[in-house]
């Protein structure tokens, strides 16, 4: 049953924390889901909610924290020790604890660790350390159930119960030889109709899809997406068994690259939120802006160049926003089915052929809106050959910010720069100073000045 914040709930909540009446807080967030915690802890100041996870059960704060705004939690964190940081880690996933001591600073992310009182769970939180952030071996968790395949169903069903002590969701079960190396998953129904005497070996399904620890975050996603897994499980370069990342963590995955991908759409170079500081924010904005101011310094610069043709053709300054515009939105446009297309590893074909389709695309795009204006400035200016340097323009304009905004993502990609670069103000600026540039040539050209 959903859970609603209300201002007054809050309010009762701040009021028993100034009270310190803890029995009557406890009570009442006890009965509460992690995420209820979590917003509630969101909406409360530094002090209030320092106050609130020293109060509860680390079982229970450990899951909210993980679902605590960012900035939040690194204020919360801070304000704690490390044996109530690693407190808090020994109820986590290993996963989720590696994220936190990633937040950490290396000395502190140090402490902690000495305060984890489970060996074998600090350890497994250290390993996942030296994997990169947003590979398989970053994103996978040390939780699972593993059996060997020359176990009988009667060890096997043993085994399983004390490891599934310390697995939160059992997605499946994973058959593993003397030497660790995969082999396979089990079927929980063969597992329940096979004789207790029955070997492993002799029922597991040795077809099973997997991930290396190297293997990229996106291709985890689209593994798990195409095959519609709830877990894929990771070996490493022996192809030994070593964890599983299960859905909730790609999901998370997935909404953490597409609100980067939508900040550098949207001319914002570092990862930041609304709560972050006016510095930070213009950190991240600024860059983009310059790139914004040098591209309209470049189109001024180049309008200014053909002086002579405003003098005598002043209408052509007055469309100049209009081949500007729909220079950007077309670049915008194609970019963006470039990009989601490499997202979703659904681009087809060589280079050579998108660019082909493109130029089809833009050429009839171009032919019918070319005709449009056409006919608009005609029938304004009665004049037949302004009318067709503007419509001509426009019509080369399209066709050219179609090429730049399809080859530009594909060689971002190519060399392993995120092509969601390619949908803002990148884009946007270079098909800008493109198409009027384009624009005055043509018109000089037809109006012959």
């Amino acid at each position: 049953m959903q859970f609603n914040i209300t201002e007054d709930f809050l309010d009762q909540i701040k009021s028993l924390i100034e009270v310190s009446d803890r029995e009557q807080l406890e009570h009442i967030l006890e009965e509460l889901h992690f995420a209820d915690i979590a917003e509630i802890i969101d909406e409360l100041n530094l002090e209030q909610a320092v106050f609130i996870v020293k109060l509860l059960d680390s079982e229970k704060t450990s899951e909210a924290l993980m679902e605590l705004d960012e900035a939040q939690r690194d204020r919360v964190l801070n304000a704690l020790s490390p044996k109530e940081i690693a407190e808090e880690l020994e109820e986590m996933d290993t996963d989720d604890a590696a994220d936190i001591l990633n937040e950490l600073s290396d000395e502190m992310a140090q402490s902690v660790i000495n305060e984890i009182i489970d060996e074998q769970h600090a350890e497994d939180i250290v390993d996942l350390l030296r994997y990169e952030e947003n590979s398989a071996g970053g994103l996978m968790a040390k939780e699972l159930v593993r059996v060997n395949e020359n176990w009988t169903v009667t060890g096997c069903v043993s085994e399983m119960r004390a490891q599934a002590e310390n697995v939160t969701r059992v997605h499946s079960i994973y058959v593993v030889d003397n030497n660790n190396k995969l082999k396979g998953r089990l079927s929980l129904k063969d597992l329940l109709t096979s004789a207790e005497t029955t070997p492993i070996k002799d029922v597991y399904i040795p077809k099973v899809d997997y991930v290396s620890v190297n293997t990229s975050g996106e291709e985890v996603a689209r593994i798990m997406r195409k095959y519609d897994l709830e877990a894929i499980p990771v070996v490493d370069e022996l192809e030994r068994l070593v964890g599983r990342i299960t859905i909730d963590d790609i999901v998370d995955f997935i909404t953490e690259e597409a609100e980067k991908d939508y900040q550098l759409a949207s001319g914002i170079s570092q990862d930041v939120e609304a709560n972050d500081s006016i510095w930070e924010l213009t950190k991240a904005r600024l860059p983009w802006l310059v790139l914004g101011l040098l591209g309209g310094i470049g189109a001024a610069a180049i309008m200014g160049g053909f002086e002579e043709i405003f003098e005598k053709y002043a209408v052509l300054f007055f469309f100049t926003p209009l081949i500007a515009a729909m220079a950007g939105n077309v670049g915008v446009q194609s970019s963006a089915i470039i990009v989601q297309g490499i997202a979703n590893d659904d681009l087809k074909g060589s280079i050579g052929n998108r660019l082909l389709k493109e130029v089809l695309l833009a050429m009839l795009n171009g032919v019918i809106l070319a005709i449009l204006l056409f006919a608009y400035t005609f029938i304004v200016e009665s004049d037949f050959f302004t009318s067709l340097a503007i419509s001509i323009s426009l019509f080369a304009v399209i066709i050219v910010a179609g090429l730049v905004g399809t080859f530009v993502p594909l060689a971002l990609h190519k060399r392993g720069i995120d092509p969601a670069l390619a949908t803002g103000p990148f884009i946007t600026t270079s098909n800008d100073i493109f198409g009027i540039l384009i624009y005055f040539m043509i018109a000089k050209a037809i109006i012959g000045i």
